[in-house]
């Protein structure tokens, strides 16, 4: 498709030199200021409302967002009984058709591993490089917004309606979104596009457009033995180690070699749009499909064909032990053998996967006929559907290939991605019409959730500036019937 001369945007230099211009005087310094509130999500933060830093977030923002001269703009701090805050921005636009535009503010723990001179409540600013824990996933996502609503107004593109969420409980699974999406219903009415910027890209050289998201189930697998420790030496040989036993349940899941998911529930088929798309991201990426992650010297990924490994983070299964309980520290264990052990365990599923079954079928299958007859038990303390996208409207792919062009000079791509977005699927589900761009800044070795993550600044003014020229291309679709 060819869009119409008559289509205009906005000045691409001028609007990158603005962009430029504003997160170096106005967004740089807050979000070093944002850095540095521990806002952990309520998962990892059970005492959130009494500690207060996600009333401090939200307070800081608040009050820089108030200091904003975006025309037309009004905002308020929802707070429904018992629930994380969200910010809800409302921005008039010059038609009706609008647009809802999401991040949160909530962040991950603390995470060991920083290296020297860095930590997660320190903003360090490295070249490119602001590192810090939220930053990229998900702090910058307010202040991209705000820099392609002023952006527009600087050069007088007009724009269609504006509706801005920002919550803080999508770390713990967005458990609070669903009720403010309720809430605000007649308020939000029907968007024509959702632009969330939680997302990942594959390089900082290209507009990178997430095509699905894989749903998730995590939860805490226990095995008992013994009412206290004994004397390993002793016990050896009579008590069986849990560990051991551990390990035994797991094999029912996960094929310990390939890494591959046992269970039937964990397979779907690929669509052949996707693979074809991650045809095309694996000529771009190549290696750096797997190279973008900081594998020790020598060490090899779990495949090295670069579309498989796009297809296995995208549309396959994959399960972690992300954490254990019962093991001493190597430095305080003693000759004993434990009573028991536990992990936790995060399985992605494919992206068209449903959760609530396989979560039941999960424990049925690490419960069942014990080893040893030992307790075993599996308690699901999160879950999440994924996500595919409906297909891509030409309108819309025309203005992210133009925005890619005119900002980054190289295409836009489209991949799915290997995280989860729990609402995202609820959205899709309640605006069955709506277009969706799903984007964002988390690229090679920022390291989201991990220690050293860090924001790329530079993807993140020109992302902003895509932002912008897809409001105006939005308003400019609907308002001449293009």
């Amino acid at each position: 498709m060819t869009v119409p001369a008559a289509v205009t945007g906005p000045d691409p230099v001028r609007l990158a030199a603005f962009a430029g211009q504003y997160w170096q005087d106005s967004v740089l310094p807050e979000l070093e200021e944002y850095i540095r509130i521990p806002c952990k999500s309520p998962l990892f933060d059970p005492d959130w409302q009494t500690n207060g830093h996600i009333d401090a977030a939200m307070a800081r923002v608040v009050t820089w967002l108030e200091r904003q001269a975006v025309p037309g703009m009004r905002h308020e701090i929802l707070r429904l009984p018992g629930r994380t805050p969200l910010l809800f921005i409302e921005v008039a636009g010059q038609a009706d058709h609008s647009v809802l535009l999401y991040g949160h503010l909530d962040k991950q723990p603390e995470m060991n591993g920083w290296r020297a001179g860095l930590g997660p409540w320190t903003p360090v600013l490295e070249g490119e490089r602001l590192y810090g824990r939220g930053g990229a996933d998900d702090g910058y996502a307010l202040f991209a917004c705000l820099t392609a609503l002023l952006g527009l107004a600087e050069q007088k593109i007009p724009h269609g309606r504006c509706l801005i969420l920002i919550e803080s409980s999508e770390e713990s699974g967005s458990p609070d979104l669903p009720a403010y999406i309720t809430h605000l219903a007649e308020r939000i009415a029907d968007p024509d596009l959702v632009i969330c910027l939680d997302s990942c890209c594959g390089n900082y050289q290209q507009l990178w457009c997430s095509t699905s998201l894989r749903g998730m189930i995590g939860g805490r697998l226990q095995v008992e033995i013994l009412d206290e420790a004994v004397h390993s030496g002793d016990a050896g040989g009579v008590v069986p180690c849990t560990f051991r036993i551990l390990r035994q349940v797991l094999g029912r899941l996960e094929d310990s070699a390939s890494g591959e998911i046992l269970l039937p529930e964990c397979h779907v088929e690929i669509p052949p749009l996707r693979v074809q798309q991650a045809e095309r991201a694996a000529e771009v990426l190549g290696d750096d499909s797997w190279q973008r992650f900081p594998f020790l010297s020598g060490t090899r990924p779990v495949v090295e064909a670069a579309l498989q490994l796009i297809l296995n983070r995208s549309w396959r299964s994959s399960l972690s032990v992300t954490g254990a309980d019962h093991f001493p520290a190597i430095a305080d264990a003693g000759n004993v053998l434990r009573p028991a052990s536990a992990i936790r365990l995060s399985l992605r599923l494919p992206p068209t996967a449903r959760a609530g079954p396989i979560a039941a079928r999960l424990r049925e299958v690490l419960e069942a006929d014990p080893p040893h007859r030992a307790r075993v038990q599996f308690d699901v303390d999160c879950m999440a559907d994924g996500w595919h996208a409906v297909a891509t409207a030409p309108w819309l792919d025309e203005l992210l290939q133009r925005a890619s062009g005119d900002f980054f000079a190289r295409p836009a791509m489209y991949m799915g991605e290997g995280v989860s977005i729990p609402f995202m699927n609820m959205l899709s589900e309640r605006f069955p019409d709506t277009q969706f761009l799903v984007t964002g800044v988390l690229g090679p070795h920022s390291n989201a959730h991990g220690a050293n993550e860090f924001l790329h600044l530079g993807m993140a003014k020109k992302l902003s500036c895509c932002i912008a020229a897809v409001l105006a291309g939005h308003y400019q679709h609907y308002s001449r019937g293009i």
